[in-house]
């Protein structure tokens, strides 16, 4: 494919689209049915789909029967933590081998034309982004993701919380898949904000932005502290009336879904002339940029609290007039 039908480069051969980053019909005044309904697919293919389909499977093949879940042995915690720890080494890793080890698209739709581990670098404990993300994502990511899924699977065997099963509640827990992803990206935006305070991000965010050329193990490489914040958002099935596999749906979510916003990549190419939307730039903006885009985009946080930035030039002047009263109010 070519992408300069799509996209324009810069004097360092960095590429971006040609349109800006539309907004979601969900909160667009006057509000059109006709415009939702044409937006809804995209809501839920490729990427939300997919992962509800990897949650569903992995759940019925790997979640112990209840009985066993009711009291903490060292052998379902394992088969849990080993589960996610082969879902993340399969799925972040089949990226990085594609994209970026065979190269299968050059940097074709790559938002920055040069390769992070085309040079080593002193900010990474390794000197390699790649192996740095991998061990921060293996070794810290996966065993806080699986402490959660343990924690509120066996408060689910033991009753402990409002759970609901399908067979009585099934419009319900379907509404509640529906609008998970809204609720992930609700928590993902405020604890995104909290860890920009000048603390915090110095001491813990400030890991996941050495990425400033993300890359698929970029998508978890992070403090212990921030894992922790991230994937907290899944103790709201603990407070309202839930199923143990919207929960195990919310955890893959925060796991999974976090990979399609550090591909580095705007299409990702199928072959003949067919390709897929990643819908990656609007976070790749923020890798870039740093004080814009902290949610998604799906809901429009950023737009109703001033750091949104669409990718186009009128965002660019925003933002620096937002620098500016910013550095007249401080000085």
């Amino acid at each position: 494919m070519n992408d300069e039908e799509f996209g324009v480069r810069d004097s360092k051969n960095n590429w971006a689209p040609i349109d800006p980053i539309c907004a979601t019909p969900l909160f667009v005044w006057p509000w059109s049915l006709s415009r939702f309904a044409k937006w809804l697919p995209s809501y839920f293919l490729p990427w939300n789909a997919l992962i509800f389909l990897i949650s569903v499977i992995t759940f019925f093949l790997f979640t112990p029967e209840k009985e066993q879940l009711k009291s903490v042995e060292a052998g379902w915690v394992s088969l849990i933590f080993i589960k996610n720890l082969i879902l993340a080494a399969l799925v972040y890793g089949s990226a990085e081998f594609v994209l970026y080890i065979l190269r299968k698209q050059r940097n074709r739709f790559k938002y920055r034309s040069d390769f992070p581990n085309d040079k080593s670098s002193s900010i990474f404990l390794t000197g390699n982004q790649t192996i740095d993300g991998a061990i921060r994502t293996l070794g810290f990511g996966v065993p806080i993701w699986s402490l959660y899924e343990t924690l509120i699977l066996h408060y689910w065997a033991t009753d402990k919380g409002p759970w609901v099963m399908f067979a009585d509640h099934l419009w319900y827990l379907m509404g509640f898949i529906i609008i998970l992803p809204l609720i992930h990206e609700l928590h993902f935006y405020c604890i995104h904000r909290m860890i920009h305070h000048p603390f915090l991000y110095k001491h813990v965010h400030s890991i996941h932005h050495n990425s400033v050329n993300p890359s698929p193990w970029s998508s978890l490489s992070m403090h212990p502290i921030e894992h922790a914040l991230y994937w907290s958002g899944s103790l709201v099935h603990l407070i309202i009336g839930s199923h143990p596999l919207l929960a195990v749906f919310h955890l893959q979510l925060a796991a999974l879904g976090a990979l399609v916003g550090h591909l580095g990549f705007h299409k990702l190419e199928l072959g003949c002339g067919k390709s897929l939307d990643t819908h990656a730039y609007a976070h790749y903006l923020h890798h870039k940029l740093f004080e814009v885009n902290y949610a998604d985009g799906t809901l429009p946080l950023d737009r109703w609290f001033g750091s949104w930035h669409d990718g186009s030039a009128e965002a660019d002047e925003a933002m620096r007039e937002r620098r500016k009263r910013r550095m007249r109010s401080e000085a």
